[in-house]
Order: structure tokens, then sequence, then C-alpha cells
């Protein structure tokens, strides 16, 4: 047997069925605390988690066996990802799983709020019929922004490309590849900020990135825009976006994260942003979803298959 690996949250069958026909041996521990866990995890050589705990230095300092943190989802920001390196645990994520739900719940929020579907139906139900004030907005044409060009801002490109949109780039970490991306400009923040008509947000959550849309973000655009965040909630500053929606400066947000989101993004807390968050629920031009971008039938399977496949390849 290669070791005990400690599965944290529950993750898709496949993960622990291929892990344990490769001589690991996975212990359920989905029910224990964290205190519980901090008790045994030094017998563990990995852990499968999603975001049910931190796992932060005092856990990592526990853990004096570890080998490798199996993150079930692409963000790393509940993980001391900065500590494990230290003590050589190796962390590994799966982005790669969830990138194609991400870009089709963020098509299908932006297509719902330019169409205002979400209004609309609700009057339908309620037999109102309404068509001059449920007149929508087209894609076609329209210069679209993308922020972060990861694997869920590439893989929302490819879903732009059919719409004969004008797709834009803004990433100061990579270079995008014209051959891969030939209908994709890359350009700055700041010219982003000059001809925008919408914006979609696929950044990790850092301190570079915490709160990046505030007020001051907002102000510089030189026209309204549509955002659409599926990102994390903190990237956003909710006051801020509902100033914005309130004085027209921000056309129209649909949001599937909120900053009021617990760190496990099993419900929302109330913090100093629920009144912003009681405002932004009464506005017509919001289009909501409970942080499920990523979350498809098919993504389920995906991540732990790509889990899977990080962790045997490392032969630990």
């Amino acid at each position: 047997m290669k070791g005990s690996i400690l599965f944290i949250d529950s993750v898709h069958q496949i993960l622990q069925d291929r892990l344990e026909s490769s001589g690991w041996k996975c212990i359920n521990g989905t029910q224990l605390s964290r205190s519980q866990i901090l008790e045994t995890i030094s017998a563990y050589s990995g852990i499968v988690i999603r975001s049910r705990i931190k796992i932060d230095a005092e856990f990592l300092d526990h853990a004096t066996h570890l080998k490798f943190i199996a993150r079930a989802g692409a963000g790393m920001e509940n993980i001391d990802v900065v500590k494990a390196n230290e003590l050589k645990i190796v962390c590994i994520n799966a982005p790669e799983g969830n990138r194609n739900a991400v870009a089709e719940h963020a098509m299908g929020m932006l297509l719902a709020l330019l169409n205002k579907l979400i209004t609309a139906d609700q009057e339908v139900r309620n037999g109102i019929w309404k068509r001059e004030e449920n007149r929508g907005i087209e894609i076609e044409g329209k210069r679209v922004t993308i922020i972060g060009f990861g694997n869920t801002g590439s893989s929302f490109a490819r879903k732009l490309a059919g719409f004969n949109c004008e797709i834009q780039a803004v990433d100061p970490y990579i270079e995008i590849d014209r051959k891969i991306f030939p209908g994709v400009r890359q350009i700055t923040l700041t010219e982003a900020m000059s001809n925008s008509d919408i914006v979609s947000l696929h950044v990790p959550l850092t301190a570079e990135t915490e709160h990046l849309v505030n007020l001051d973000f907002i102000s510089k655009f030189k026209s309204p825009f549509y955002l659409i965040n599926t990102s994390r909630g903190a990237v956003v500053s909710l006051k801020a976006l509902v100033t914005g929606l309130q004085s027209g400066n921000v056309a129209g947000a649909a949001l599937d994260v909120l900053e009021l989101e617990s760190s496990s993004f099993e419900k929302i807390e109330s913090n100093h942003s629920a009144d912003a968050f009681q405002s932004l629920i009464k506005l017509p031009n919001v289009v909501l979803s409970p942080h499920v971008a990523g979350w498809s039938f098919e993504s389920h399977r995906k991540i732990s298959e790509v889990l899977a496949d990080k962790i045997l390849i490392e032969k630990f």
C-alpha cells in the first residue's frame, strides 16, 4: 500500500476508485471536525478537499507526513500554498475539470442579463405580457473584455467566438498565443476601460485582485458596461457595485459569486456588505446564482478525473 489519503470533502467516486486501484488507502473524513482532523492528520500522505476547512499554517504543522494536497476545484485561496511549498508538500488543483462549466454558465448568465430573461419569465408567470419593456441587447458587435486569461477565461473566449463580437483580454502574466486564439486581442486594463461593453472576471482571489472592482475601477470606464463575475466574490466590492448600478455607470451585473460567501462557499454570511446585498437584490438588471458556475454534473466527474491523473503521475 502506498499510504493513506483523507477525503475531507466529498468528491466524485471515480477519484477514490482510481486511487485505490493504484494502491492508495482512502479514508472518509467528510464528517470529521477540524479539531478531529488535526488529531490524526499526521497519519496521512495526502488529503482531498474542496473548501470545507482552511489548510493554514497550523494545519500544515500537524501534517508531518503529508506529501500532497488535492483541491477539487480551481481556487487555492483557502490553502497556505507558500507554507506548503516550504514543507515540500505538493499542491494540486483541477481548473481543467470545470473550466467549460464556468464558461457555459458565464455565457448563460450574460444572455439572461442582456435579454432580461429572469424578469420576463417572472412577468409571464404572473400573467404580465410586456414586449417592448423586455427588448434585449445582442452580443454581436460588442467589445467583450475578459480579465484573466487562464483556464476559465480562455474557455469563455471560445464560447464567445461564435457571437461575432470583439474579444479582448487583460492578463499581465501571460502572452496569449494568437495561433490558438486568433480572435482575441490582448490589451491593457487602461485600454479596456476606454472601450468595453462587457467585462467578465476570471481571476484567482489574491491580495492583488481582492476588491479589484471598486469605486475607482468603475469610475474609470468611459461608458457603462455589463459585469460578469464567476471567479471569486471578494474580487468585487459589493458596495461599489451597487453604487455603480444605481448611478448607471454599471449597466447590469451577472454574479455567480458574492463577497458575503463563507470561506466554504456553502452559505452567505452577514457582514459589512449585508445592506449592499439587500439593495442589490432589488435591482432588475442583476442576475444571481449561488456559486454554481463550475458545479455541473459533468464537471463533478471531470474534476476528480483530473485530480486522479495529476496525483498518479506524481508517483508519490
